[in-house]
């Protein structure tokens, strides 16, 4: 019985050291994860973004137009957020935003989530 037991927590505290990199929002320690986008949309469409650990207006960013290592795009300013909550987001496409396709990330707390493939259409 002491071996199982002993080979379980062996067990546990090597699948802890693989976890991804994680951040601490509103107490909970959780990597931001987005599952869903609303498809490619157009300057001043609304677009809904679904996932878990997206934070809140006070502590998160949506960047559009980054590449899939996180690097450079375009930062949502806040006033083109309508809700905002921590499993869904929906916010309006600036008339400034770059046309293309690219990645989509929320960054909670400074730290970037799962990325989304997403375009903003001409």
């Amino acid at each position: 019985m002491q071996k199982i037991i002993l080979g379980s927590l062996l067990l546990v505290g090597t699948l802890a050291s693989c976890a991804p990199r994680t951040s601490t929002v509103a107490g909970v320690t959780q990597t931001p994860l987005l599952i869903k986008v609303s498809e490619s949309s157009a300057r001043g469409s609304d677009v809904t973004v679904q996932g878990r650990y997206l934070g809140g207006p006070s502590t998160g960013h949506i960047r559009l137009g980054a590449d899939a290592d996180h690097n450079g795009g375009y930062l949502i300013p806040d006033s083109a957020v309508k809700t905002w909550t921590d499993t869904q987001i929906v916010f309006t496409v600036p008339a400034n935003a770059p046309v293309g396709g690219s990645w989509m990330f929320i960054e909670v707390a400074g730290m970037p989530s799962t990325g989304l493939p997403f375009s903003v259409a001409q």
